[in-house]
């Protein structure tokens, strides 16, 4: 029999309906719970031949066992390896290789810094900074927020250079990014499952979490061709990051596509949150993707720290799927069951505040 783990934080509509959906479907030969973990041993096996991270992001102790995991030959969804060396602003420089637009982005140096760094250890920093050059180039209003944080924390909208300055200064040790607000006229937010199954989800950013009214299930709300473009840029970008399960986020203007969020390896899927079509679509499609991954040939183990990054990306056609606004998985019908949700952190909150980040 061979077992699937799942890491968790604090969701719980998603797992629990991730474990059902597996059990059910491995009578037997695959079995799936929630991993418990304490003392980990250097030496020790992992007891799961495939591992769901939903939480490792935060949790150093996680990420070092899931680490372990793999080298020991555990799959592990998403892959930790690919996480721990992924930021943001890098993202968005590798984006533009890819073709794919975003908005203008400058990384900015720290404010404060950890104890023991002193002027002789930043002699390569320009002082004063150019801020009137950063301004002229990105434009306000712009978001400043961290290079590679998430969950909307700690995102600014800044609507001045004042502003920039002031919430700047409050920053402390982040390291951050000043990046263009897009005036969208349409905002989409894409899952991508196993770097090519792709469920756009048309998304209002300024609402509340929880309000029932971020998520829209509407089928047309892109025109064919730009729910094609979407559906690649989705699949390039995720393809290339190496992530099986993410989430892209687009502010659309004029036409374009601007991919401003799409380091997102633990993608919110909560029934009260994203609602009952994209909960259970969501379920089916890592569903899915695990017995995929269970039934491939493991390959034999390199000892390198390159060689536990993902394998050769998945290599795909770009063509918009057939289905209604790029869906390519088919979800059951809706439950009726009702289901009690904890609150995000407060950051998250900062959706409902601003148009985009």
């Amino acid at each position: 029999m061979k077992k699937v783990g799942i890491l968790v934080g604090r969701e719980k509509t998603f797992p629990e309906a991730l474990i059902r959906n597996i059990n059910e479907r491995g009578k037997g030969s695959v079995a799936a719970e929630l991993i418990t973990l304490g003392g980990i041993r250097h030496d020790a096996p992992p007891a799961y031949d495939l591992v769901i991270d939903r939480i490792s992001h935060e949790v150093p102790f996680y990420r070092a066992t899931l680490k372990r995991m793999a080298l020991e030959g555990a799959i592990i969804m998403n892959n930790p390896f690919w996480w721990s060396a992924d930021d943001k602003f890098f993202n968005y420089s590798l984006a533009l290789k890819l073709g794919v637009a975003v908005p203008k982005t400058v990384l900015l140096p720290q404010k404060d810094y950890i104890a023991g760094i002193t002027s002789e250890s930043l002699r390569n920093l320009e002082f004063p900074l150019n801020w009137q050059a950063i301004i002229d180039y990105v434009g306000l209003p712009a978001f400043l927020k961290p290079f590679d944080g998430g969950g909307w924390k700690n995102v600014s909208k800044i609507n001045s250079p004042e502003e920039l300055i002031a919430e700047y200064d409050q920053t402390g040790t982040l390291c951050m990014t000043l990046q263009e607000a897009i005036d969208f006229d349409q905002f989409v937010r894409c899952y991508c499952i196993g770097q090519q199954e792709v469920m756009i989800m048309p998304y209002d950013p300024r609402k509340a979490y929880l309000s029932g009214e971020q998520y829209i299930n509407d089928p047309n709300y892109l025109a064919p061709e730009l729910s094609s473009r979407v559906v690649n840029d989705v699949r390039t970008l995720c393809s290339a990051l190496g992530y099986d399960i993410n989430t892209v986020e687009f502010a659309i203007k004029d036409g374009v596509p601007y991919a401003i969020d799409f380091m997102n390896p633990a993608p919110d899927a909560e029934l009260q949150s994203v609602g009952a079509f994209y909960h259970e679509w969501v379920t089916e499609a890592v569903t899915n993707l695990v017995f995929k991954r269970l039934s491939e040939t493991a390959e034999r183990p390199r000892y390198r720290w390159d060689a536990f990054l993902n394998p050769a990306p998945v290599r795909i056609e770009a063509a918009a799927s057939p289905q209604p606004a790029g869906q390519t998985i088919e979800p059951k019908a809706p439950t009726k069951k009702k289901t009690s949700v904890k609150s995000r952190s407060a950051g998250r909150k900062d959706q409902a505040k601003e148009a985009s980040g």
